[in-house]
């Protein structure tokens, strides 16, 4: 039976714990920490009945020296996770759940992945359309060879929340995903009006959308694949995500998380997907579970999360830079 820690008990750290309950015969919660007594005592009302024994603490420092835990994951804003896991890690942890991003910075990101590779912790980051059946399905299209080679993709997020630490990572992992997995070679980018002497990340964690800009840019991969996304403006309507990815013979749509259309010239065809009893933020932690169990890579692991991080801190720099193109060598960090 793994032991579980959550650190940040609130919204997304509940949906973590609900991940955990869906399988009771093989994890469950012992602790959590969040720096809020009200959130705790929240968080002990939900899922008090499910764990009775659950223990609380303020400080992730005492949660890890004390608990002994084997599973911990990481619900907290986005600036804070690097500390976190590098001490989970080191603190014994066979696998960490990392909301995204990563990282806000190209150094937090390295020391975060060594820090796991180091201790043989296995590093998840919740990037949760890999966890949402017709994303799977439209991978599968691709990877079938369904629109040929693949050649660019167009990722595009909408709404108030288009920040590019925020929603733009989901964006930017689904066009690394979909793009074949391949290293960025260099990025080149343009960053929301308000924000040009942004050059690196001063945002608030992901609270307030202000705080951070929409970006647009493009990406070329070492594969030969481009990408170019679309990240704003925040005044735009929905639906919240778009990806198009071409290929030599066909593309295909992803429009939302629920809809997707498969291209071959001008004949539309509906990509269906099967409905799974488990998907997203829960399927995400059940995954990085299966994946210490089986010692094997989560499907969405930490140098997935890395290369999002070196990207989006790559578009940053281009703007600095006076949106010129900015080289990201695979060794960049710890590659």
């Amino acid at each position: 039976m793994h032991r579980v820690g959550v650190i940040g008990s609130t919204g997304i750290g509940q949906r973590h714990a609900k991940g955990i309950a869906g399988i009771a015969a093989s994890a469950q919660v012992v602790t959590v920490c969040d720096l809020s007594t009200e959130a705790l005592d929240g968080f002990r009302e939900k899922w008090g009945e499910t764990w009775p024994d659950l223990r609380t603490y303020t400080s992730h420092g005492d949660m890890l020296e004390k608990e002994k835990l084997d599973i911990v994951t990481v619900a907290t804003s986005d600036h804070a996770h690097a500390q976190l896991v590098v001490d989970a890690a080191q603190a014994g942890a066979k696998g960490i759940f990392c909301e995204k991003p990563l990282a806000t910075t190209v150094e937090d990101a390295a020391r975060m992945v060594e820090a796991c590779e180091q201790a043989g912790t296995r590093l998840s980051v919740d990037h949760t359309r890999r966890w949402l059946p017709l994303w799977n399905q439209a991978k599968s299209t691709i990877d079938a060879g369904d629109i040929g080679e693949v050649q660019y993709v167009v990722g595009s997020v909408r709404g108030a929340r288009a920040m590019l630490f925020r929603n733009g990572t989901h964006a930017m992992d689904s066009i690394c995903w979909l793009a074949g997995e391949a290293q960025p070679a260099w990025v080149v980018a343009d960053l929301e009006t308000g924000f040009e002497d942004w050059s690196s990340y001063r945002g608030d964690g992901g609270r307030n959308p202000a705080s951070e800009p929409g970006a647009y840019g493009m990406i070329k991969f070492t594969n030969g694949v481009r990408a170019f996304y679309a990240g704003g403006s925040k005044t735009t309507p929905g639906p919240k995500f778009t990806t198009e990815v071409i290929g030599t013979t066909g593309r295909l749509v992803i429009t939302g998380n629920d809809k997707a259309t498969l291209f071959r010239g001008e004949v539309a065809e509906v990509v269906t997907a099967e409905t799974w009893e488990v998907s997203g933020i829960e399927a995400g932690v059940q995954d990085l579970v299966r994946a210490v169990d089986e010692d094997c890579t989560p499907t969405s692991n930490g140098r997935n999360g890395q290369k999002v991080v070196k990207i989006l801190v790559g578009f940053l720099e281009s703007q600095a830079a006076g949106h010129t193109p900015v080289t990201i060598p695979e060794g960049r960090g710890v590659a």
